[in-house]
């Protein structure tokens, strides 16, 4: 290979992705909008859920648990009401989520130690929501009870002191979580992009027939096609991430250097991708279509949407082909879990594999149409 002729390429491929105002803010700014808009929406956590209470008991103790469940951000009071009736009709409506229910009795039977009851209402047509929500509100309530307890002198014999603790992620939000796992899909995605529709611009536009009657090596152009990508899928790397930490305050707590280095055997993977797309692509249209038909698939067996572990056995077997999944395990092991090189050699050694496997095939392939 001739490093002037490779070059010269890079130059070239450079000059036409940098030249069009459009390309660059794609390049640059999509990313950065992608993440902002993936971080604040992509969230299981749930705030200020409306809720409706109806208070039978009209008590200081009745008072004081509506006023308990909405002391932090999980629920906001919507519907006060002494009908439970009007629970059903704002569930119907869907004016809130979930209605408390306190009946007669309540503080006298929380004094005496008999067990007060409180019934939750949630509307399940969004099952996250209201499991989540359930869970929110059982604790407070629980903890309500706890509190009323110890300041009546209730005599508390529990067998059992449970005292839980979130290790990497203490608040438990979502965010810290889907965070560092949107950097892997920006990377997939603008590798992917870039690769395959540069190179089946060149054919539409009839200057990949000119290239391969020049003193080119298919070599030569596929070096120049990638290396300016590669870079350009870098520099996207170091926005998000300090997007990410700076802005969404997504702890960086392992090694710099693990990080880049799986992020480049990830990337190239994915100009692996992008090249084969290209060999089976005819117009920009077909790329564009295909690399959508590989990455949704990508990204629902990646583990970013659904736990791999709840998926059919069929299906977490698949998920071991899938680059995306291994890159997210090594994307959240560094941010949270302060991983180094060491900790990370076996995912990463299976990257490697699946990155000179798909690459390798995409050249040969590649090689083959240009001959």
């Amino acid at each position: 290979m001739d490093r002037t002729r490779i070059l010269a390429l890079v130059r070239k491929e450079a000059r036409q992705l940098l030249r069009d105002p459009k390309t660059k803010r794609l390049m640059f700014g999509a990313p950065i909008i992608q993440l902002l808009m993936f971080g604040y929406a992509v969230t299981t956590d749930v705030n200020h859920v409306p809720t409706g209470i109806v208070d039978h008991d009209q008590t200081q103790q009745s008072r004081a648990l509506a006023d308990a469940l909405t002391a932090g951000d999980y629920f906001r009071i919507v519907l006060r009401s002494d009908r439970s009736a009007d629970l059903g009709r704002a569930l119907d409506h869907g004016d809130i989520l979930m209605g408390v229910d306190i009946p007669p009795g309540f503080a006298s039977d929380l004094a005496a130690g008999r067990g007060a009851r409180v019934q939750l209402i949630l509307d399940g047509s969004n099952s996250n929501t209201a499991t989540v929500a359930q869970g929110y509100a059982s604790r407070i309530i629980q903890q309500f009870g706890l509190r009323q307890a110890r300041a009546t002198g209730l005599s508390l014999d529990r067998g059992v002191d449970l005292r839980t603790r979130a290790w990497f992620n203490p608040s438990l939000l979502s965010r810290v979580y889907n965070v560092p796992a949107v950097v892997g899909l920006l990377l997939l995605l603008m590798a992917l992009l870039l690769t395959a529709l540069s190179v089946v611009r060149e054919r539409e536009l009839g200057t990949l027939e000119q290239l391969m009657v020049s003193p080119v090596t298919p070599g030569e152009l596929i070096l120049g096609k990638t290396i300016p990508v590669a870079i350009i899928t870098f520099i996207d790397l170091l926005l998000v991430v300090t997007l990410a930490v700076l802005w969404f305050h997504i702890p960086l707590r392992g090694s710099i250097l693990a990080l880049f280095l799986a992020a480049g055997l990830y990337i190239l993977t994915a100009l692996g991708l992008g090249l084969f797309i290209s060999t089976i692509s005819r117009t920009q249209q077909e790329a564009f279509m295909t690399m959508f038909l590989l990455l949704l698939p990508a990204i629902i067996l990646s583990g970013f949407m659904y736990p791999i572990m709840t998926m059919p056995a069929f299906f977490q077997h698949l998920t071991l082909f899938n680059p995306v999944r291994w890159f997210l395990e090594l994307v959240r092991e560094v941010f949270l879990k302060g991983a180094g090189v060491r900790d990370i050699l076996l995912p990463l050694a299976i990257l490697a594999v699946m990155a000179a496997g798909v690459f390798g095939a995409a050249v040969a392939r590649f090689r083959k149409t240009l001959g």
